[in-house]
């Protein structure tokens, strides 16, 4: 007979990325606080750090009157630098706010505490580590005086940690608060992507790797360190793809008691004929820019392509990216003119002036400008890793290529001084989208992408690629997502490809791209919350098990 779920009361949620943007982990909890605020009600609290003070933040709404009595408490009786407020996302969820700074003064009684009760090992601390470890350690005072204050003994209360980062919060209302649940998200192990981002080969030697020895040949010990050791101390350990549980497996001897995986709501996306005439005013804008830089004609016939995120150069798959539009171009079959946009933030200096100047006019133009391959000038001209490959690989955008690559190495905030535009407003404009991932946990790029019905090429190296690979209907482009196989050792095979599959792809008449497009969002729709959370709900449970037959032990 299945057991009846125990659900939460409450839930707390500690991250770096709470009102904080950052990466992926704030749109996984963004998206996901409406479907949690419709259950819980207000009791569903996230804890971010308040790094934002004399500045005003846009995803931070304060409020005077929201739990005023115990914000009060919490900064008169604990010396909690607190605010208390909603977060300005679909839902908006109960946030508090903390200043982490006055903890420094403490920090080396704070780290022998945790090295004795949990066997943290701090002594190798370096970069980022402190401050995210001070802002735990408020974060666990903060719900423990939350705790104390306004919640009853009779209610489930579970608190989820997210990445090394707020391990130590975890592990600190494990001590001091262990009525609470404690669940640890790691959305991708530090070792693992250490790894990977140090050209070392990460699958084929998964199993002979030693997650201890790697940190400390990769000189990342404590954070490690802090992630191993969460992991199996809290009472639900959690990640969100099964190839991360693989790392898990290995670098952290801890598998994961359940995969989240990563969802997302929709409501971002329009829809009907405000779908279409936003998909309209974004094809426009790119070959209007490609027209400004390239001195070329370009129309709607042309095919958009695009990858982004961050600038992780191999783990990302942006060397696969360019090396198959290069061979693309090469490609004696292709008949149709090609536009390629690389969009991930460089290091920025400031947007083309001579390229805003043509943006500006209403001309058209039929001579290039100089370097019409970037669009904003980079602090590292020479060193730029995909300028590097562009160069070497002679990718100048010349007259006769038919595939042109164009670099935007700006943050498409709607701010960026040419187009002017935010990234979703712009992907829309794409035929399809390319991410060709080496490491990625679970990959919101490829989701994103799909649900603006464009349809995605990834790689089974991904979380999003696994877990697409495992639907019986999806068998390549035409069904809305190609899943390429990839390993430590076939990246020739992969650049072929990514190549071979755009080229297909192109030989598609209307009916049969539209038909790939509806497919595209069909697949997203089955990502969405309203699926994914029952594994949360599950994660609870096993949590809210263990802290229940810890205190009835302890009785």
């Amino acid at each position: 007979m299945n057991q009846e779920l125990l659900t939460p009361d409450y839930v707390f949620e500690a991250s770096w990325e709470v009102c904080n943007k950052v990466g992926g982990i704030y749109t996984v909890l963004s998206t996901r606080a409406k479907t949690l605020q419709e259950r819980l009600r207000n009791r569903i609290i996230f804890v971010g750090p308040d790094i934002w003070q004399g500045k005003e933040n846009p995803t931070f709404i304060e409020s005077s009157s929201l739990f005023s009595s115990w914000r009060d408490y919490a900064i008169h009786h604990d010396g909690l630098n607190v605010r208390v407020g909603r977060w300005n996302i679909p839902g908006d969820p109960v946030v508090i706010l903390v200043d982490f700074m006055p903890f420094f003064a403490k920090k080396n009684e704070i780290y022998a505490h945790i090295w004795e009760d949990f066997g943290v090992d701090s002594l190798h601390a370096y970069g980022d580590y402190d401050e995210s470890s001070m802002f735990a350690i408020a974060a666990g005072k903060v719900v423990e005086s939350f705790y104390r204050y306004n919640v009853s003994v009779t209610d489930n209360v579970v608190f989820q940690a997210h990445e090394w980062m707020t391990g130590m919060a975890a592990l600190y209302i494990r001590k001091n608060v262990p009525e609470i649940a404690t669940v640890f998200t790691t959305h991708a192990t530090s070792i693992g992507r250490s790894i990977a981002g140090n050209n070392k080969p990460l699958y084929d030697y998964l199993f002979a790797y030693n997650g201890d020895q790697m940190a400390a040949e990769l000189n990342m010990q404590s954070k490690h360190s802090i992630e191993k050791q969460t992991a199996h101390f809290v009472d639900c350990f959690t990640t969100v793809s099964e190839i991360t549980n693989t790392e898990c497996k290995e670098l952290l001897d801890k598998p994961a008691d359940v995969v989240l995986m990563n969802g997302f709501e929709d409501d971002f996306v329009p829809k009907g004929a405000t779908f279409i005439g936003k998909m309209k005013r974004a094809r426009k804008s790119l070959l209007r820019l490609a027209n400004c830089l390239l001195g070329e004609t370009f129309d709607d016939n042309t095919l958009i392509v695009g990858t982004s995120g961050r600038y992780e150069f191999k783990n990302k798959g942006i060397d696969v990216f360019i090396d198959a539009m290069h061979r693309l171009n090469k490609s004696p079959l292709l008949n149709q003119k090609v536009l390629a946009f690389i969009n991930v933030p460089g290091w920025t200096q400031e947007p083309r002036s001579d390229l805003q100047h043509r943006l500006s006019s209403h001309e058209e133009f039929d001579t290039p400008l100089a370097q019409p391959y970037i669009t904003h000038w980079l602090h590292n001209m020479g060193e730029d890793k995909v300028l590097g490959m562009m160069h070497y690989l002679g990718m100048h955008n010349d007259p006769q290529d038919k595939v042109k690559v164009i670099f935007v190495p700006s943050y498409l905030n709607g701010d960026d001084g040419l187009l002017d535009k935010h990234y979703y407003d712009l992907m829309m404009g794409n035929d399809i989208s390319v991410y060709a991932s080496y490491y990625e946990p679970w990959g919101y790029t490829p989701l994103e992408s799909v649900a603006f019905h464009v349809p995605t090429i990834t790689t089974d190296l991904a979380g999003f690629g696994l877990w697409v690979k495992d639907m019986d209907k999806v068998k390549g482009l035409s069904d809305g997502v190609e899943v390429v196989h990839r390993s430590d050792y076939n990246y020739h095979e992969v650049v072929d490809a990514v190549s071979n599959t755009v080229l297909n792809y192109t030989t598609l008449d209307k009916s049969q791209v539209k038909l790939a497009r509806r497919k595209a969002a069909s697949i997203a729709e089955k990502a969405l919350w309203k699926h994914f959370i029952t594994y949360y709900y599950e994660a609870y449970d096993i949590a809210l098990r263990k802290a229940h037959d810890r205190m009835r032990n302890n009785l």
